[in-house]
C-alpha cells in the first residue's frame, strides 16, 4: 500500500509573490486587465504551490541579471554607433546641389564629368545628378562597379536627393546642401 501525502498548502507568502509576478506582468503589458483579475482570483483560491506555478507558468520568462547586461551594453554600443555616425557626418565634404540651369551634372573619373573624383574606388562615369521638374534632384547609379550610396543604402534605383542627405560615390563620400553651385 503506496501512502500518498496530499499536495502540501500554498502559504500566504507563495501566494503574494505569485500574484506579484502577475502584477509585474500585467504592467509589463504581457496580460490584459482581464486576465489579471481572473489568474489573482485563481491565485487566492489556490491550494498548492502547483497552482500557483501553472497561473505564470505560460508567460515569457523575465530576463536575467546576464541578459539585461548585454542589452545595456548594445544599447550603449548603439548609441555609441549613432553619436560617432552624427559627429562624422558634418566633417563630410559639402555637395552643393546646383542652382543654374542644367538639367544633369554627370559625377565620375572621367575628365568629361562635370564632377570629377580622382579615388580608384569611382567608376569613369559613375553617377548622376537628374534635376526634376520641380527642381529637385534625383541621384542616378550608371552602372558603377563599388556603387552609390544614399544615407547609407546602396541605390538600385533612381532615389531622390535633398539638403542634409548623405551621398557615396565609391568611397567618396559627402553631404548634400543646398546653395551655390560647387561642382
Amino acid at each position: 500500500m503506496s501512502s500518498t501525502h496530499p499536495p502540501f498548502r500554498a502559504s500566504d507568502g507563495e501566494r503574494d509573490r505569485a500574484i506579484d509576478e502577475l502584477k509585474n506582468r500585467a504592467v509589463e503589458g504581457r496580460l490584459s486587465h482581464d486576465t489579471f483579475v481572473g489568474r489573482v482570483d485563481q491565485a487566492l483560491r489556490a491550494r498548492s504551490q502547483h497552482e500557483l506555478d501553472e497561473l505564470v507558468a505560460d508567460l515569457p520568462r523575465r530576463p536575467t541579471l546576464r541578459q539585461r547586461l548585454t542589452d545595456a551594453v548594445s544599447s550603449v554600443s548603439e548609441f555609441t554607433t549613432r553619436l560617432q555616425s552624427a559627429w562624422r557626418k558634418p566633417r563630410l565634404p559639402r555637395l552643393a546641389l546646383p542652382d543654374d540651369d542644367r538639367a544633369r551634372y554627370v559625377v565620375g573619373r572621367g575628365s568629361a564629368c562635370d564632377l570629377v573624383l580622382a579615388d580608384l574606388t569611382v567608376s569613369r562615369v559613375h553617377a548622376e545628378l537628374r534635376r526634376e521638374p520641380d527642381g529637385g534632384w534625383t541621384l542616378v547609379d550608371l552602372g558603377s562597379l563599388n556603387g552609390t550610396r544614399l544615407n547609407g543604402w546602396r541605390l538600385v534605383g533612381p532615389a531622390r536627393v535633398r539638403s542634409g542627405d548623405e551621398v557615396s560615390f565609391g568611397d567618396c563620400g559627402f553631404l548634400v546642401t543646398s546653395g551655390p553651385s560647387s561642382l
